[in-house]
């Protein structure tokens, strides 16, 4: 124990500024990956993963113990190579998300964010309808990314977006009622798609966990993706948004229709509030 504290103590008195960046560099990664994957059902495995670590690694220098020390050293490149393929899905979309960086820097085009109102006013009187008549309804909103393997998966609409439309598709028993409709722009682009379902813990530890399919397909796709995606549930008739792997509940209209203007008129908020303009989430209060 005590050439332990020595050895510590050594490491100390040889630090400098540049190992202070070191470090720092060092814990910003793990940071990152530790962002990357909460929520998910790679967290719980990373921090088992880091419990073994720790744990060995005291064993390993404060009791000598040959034969264990051999037996770690053999398995551990075996792991370090089995990490990868465990965590694959999270690891793709971490890349996933750092290429979508580049988004963030997008000169905002105005007209189309003044063009994009109308399409804004036209889901928000949408989904009033359609919670008022308890109508469930999943409306994806395209933005950077494209969608449209997601809309080879459904039907082809191609037609303006009016509250009469989204009503009708979303009537119960008609044949476009189940899956989500996917909005580019002005266009209905195609109905009944299906969306990759989320594999997040969000919903399971949820208060309501009456939440089904369209939920979890919502933040699938949120994940997937950076489309924001509008919900209605047919038992309630509450009115949730999704948005990078994340999930507001319970919004009145008015609340939808501001998160919605602030994602697509930009121009609205303060230019230099770089969070509040691409994760107005962040600044609204969730309902639990």
């Amino acid at each position: 124990m005590t050439d332990f504290l020595n050895d510590i103590l050594f490491i100390f008195q040889r630090l400098d500024w540049l190992g202070v960046v070191d470090i720092l560099l060092v814990m910003l990664i793990f940071f990152g990956i530790l962002y990357l994957v909460r929520d998910t059902q790679a967290m719980i495995l990373l921090r088992g993963i880091i419990l073994i670590l720790v744990l060995v690694a005291l064993l390993t220098s404060l009791v000598n113990l040959p034969a264990f020390s051999w037996l770690i050293r053999t398995a551990l490149p075996a792991t370090v190579f089995a990490i990868p393929v465990i965590l694959a899905p999270e690891i793709r979309r971490a890349l996933e998300r750092i290429g979508r960086a580049g988004t963030f820097f997008r000169a905002s085009n105005k007209d189309a964010g003044r063009e994009m109102q109308q399409t804004i006013q036209t889901v928000v009187a949408a989904a009033a309808r359609l919670s008022a008549r308890q109508h469930g309804a999943l409306i994806i909103m395209e933005r950077f990314d494209r969608l449209d393997e997601y809309a080879r998966s459904g039907i082809v609409v191609n037609s303006s977006v009016t509250p009469e439309m989204l009503m009708q598709i979303f009537y119960p028993n008609t044949p476009l009622h189940d899956g989500a409709v996917i909005v580019a722009g002005k266009k209905i682009v195609a109905a009944a798609c299906v969306m990759p379902l989320s594999s997040s813990g969000i919903l399971a530890r949820s208060p309501d966990r009456k939440m089904g399919l369209r939920h979890r397909a919502a933040l699938g796709i949120s994940e997937a993706s950076d489309a924001i995606a509008v919900v209605v549930s047919e038992e309630t008739g509450a009115i949730s948004i999704a948005h990078a792997g994340r999930i507001i509940r319970r919004l009145d209209i008015e609340r939808l229709e501001s998160i919605l203007s602030a994602f697509y008129n930009p121009g609205k908020l303060r230019p230099e509030n770089f969070l509040q303009r691409h994760f107005p989430y962040l600044f609204s209060r969730k309902d639990e």
